[in-house]
């Protein structure tokens, strides 16, 4: 995967919603915090491969509130290169804490973000069923719980 480039998605590109669902399956969540954020997309050649949008949400304070890997292009890193261009990102902007959310059954995103330096600090209990009205399921787990999890930078 040496022709990824990263770079930001303009708003008045078409969203990229494929690789948005993936990671969160409300179409309504996603506008919400989509028009309030910064998108970055991966690119590899002409094709966006992943993709991630970093919110500003308190003074000091990022989050990573989609992230996104095409699913024919896992495993290559490019997860790993999306998060350390967000970790960037939010140093760029000032922010001192990156913060970023995952649910209790999505195994190797909590792997991943622990990988990278990210912590676990608490967990939005029942958060999926509060915002979800369908059951969402990983790894045979039902995803019910959001951690948090975050990094000073």
């Amino acid at each position: 995967m040496n022709n990824i480039e990263i770079r930001q998605l303009s708003k008045d590109e078409k969203i990229p919603y494929d690789l948005l669902l993936l990671a969160d399956p409300s179409k309504e969540l996603i506008d919400e915090y989509y028009n309030r954020g910064i998108c970055y997309v991966a690119y590899d050649i002409d094709k966006i491969v992943g993709i991630y949008v970093l919110l500003k949400t308190r003074p000091l304070t990022m989050e990573i509130v989609n992230i996104a890997v095409d699913e024919d292009y896992q495993g290559n890193g490019i997860g790993k290169a999306l998060l350390y261009h967000a970790i960037k990102k939010a140093r760029e902007n000032r922010a001192k804490i990156l913060e970023i959310g995952t649910g209790n059954s999505s195994i190797a995103q909590l792997a991943l973000y622990q990988k990278c330096g990210f912590h676990i600090d608490s967990i939005n209990k029942g958060f999926f069923r509060k915002h979800y009205n369908e059951k969402i399921y990983e790894n045979g787990i039902e995803c019910i719980d959001m951690l948090r999890l975050s990094m000073e930078i």
